[in-house]
């Protein structure tokens, strides 16, 4: 089992941090270098164990770690890796295209070994929101002169293993590290004028969810600026306006920051 503080941080854990951090510096606890240090290893900081100690000697403590099972990895629902690989047979175990199509998507358990044909034709696997057989799944795919789309989740590890002959199977998710827990999906097959696309997507209610996040944390940050510069006009932190004007510049650099490593 994976210790809690290996647990990947979010952006909006650092934040958290970030305001701590400059509630102790207004307060007098930091000094205006320790800030700057900290606030550096808090927008470098990839885990609840790196994020931690930046806390722990000011009174509000260690920012807190959540629990393994408040941090659950899902499709549709909120059931974690281990509850979605449910053993057993599949729910379906192949799917044949001829001058058609053929789907697989939403709620269905993905067998160990799916094996699909599209000839002329076209066919979906979408794993958004399936369970898994087994830890380790095969997706064997027969394209000719027609195509098969394969859509996982974030945090699946998939191996692509297929022969294209004037054809291609798309190799952009393998490499990819999987999450803990998580299934494995290998793909494999031969494409012939055809084509095997892998791709990694959310489901429609996480995409909703992460906007109302995003959102969220939009306003609460414009909520800060304006408490700030009420603050400052106030006289509040009047010793410390140079510091307040430098820390928002900061701010911004370590969002910046988080989008190129991926992580807002």
């Amino acid at each position: 089992m994976t210790d809690d503080a290996e647990l990947r941080a979010s952006d909006a854990d650092r934040e958290r941090v970030v305001e701590v951090l400059q509630d102790a510096l207004a307060e007098g606890r930091l000094d205006m270098e320790e800030f700057e240090e900290r606030l550096d290893a808090t927008y470098k900081a990839r885990t609840y164990g790196e994020l931690a100690p930046l806390t722990r000697d000011l009174p509000v403590g260690v920012v807190a770690v959540p629990k393994v099972d408040m941090v659950k990895k899902s499709a549709g629902s909120d059931a974690s890796w281990a509850e979605r690989v449910v053993g057993g047979e599949g729910s379906s175990a192949w799917g044949v295209a001829v001058m058609s199509e053929f789907q697989r998507k939403g709620r269905w358990t993905a067998p160990k070994r799916f094996d699909c044909v599209a000839f002329w034709g076209g066919g979906t696997i979408d794993l958004r929101e399936a369970d898994f057989a087994d830890r380790e799944i095969v997706i064997n795919c027969v394209a000719i002169m027609g195509g098969v789309q394969i859509v996982v989740p974030p945090g699946v590890e998939v191996v692509v293993r297929g022969i294209g002959i004037m054809g291609s199977f798309d190799h952009r998710e393998q490499g990819v590290a999987g999450d803990p827990g998580a299934p494995r999906v290998i793909v494999t097959g031969f494409a012939f004028w055809g084509g095997v696309g892998v791709e990694r997507k959310r489901t429609r209610e996480q995409r909703q969810e992460l906007r109302e996040e995003r959102r969220r944390e939009r306003l609460a940050r414009r909520e800060e600026r304006r408490d700030l510069r009420e603050s400052v006009r106030d006289g509040r932190y009047e010793t410390h306006r140079e510091m307040l004007e430098e820390h928002r510049d900061l701010w911004r650099h370590g969002k910046r920051g988080a989008r190129e490593r991926g992580e807002d």
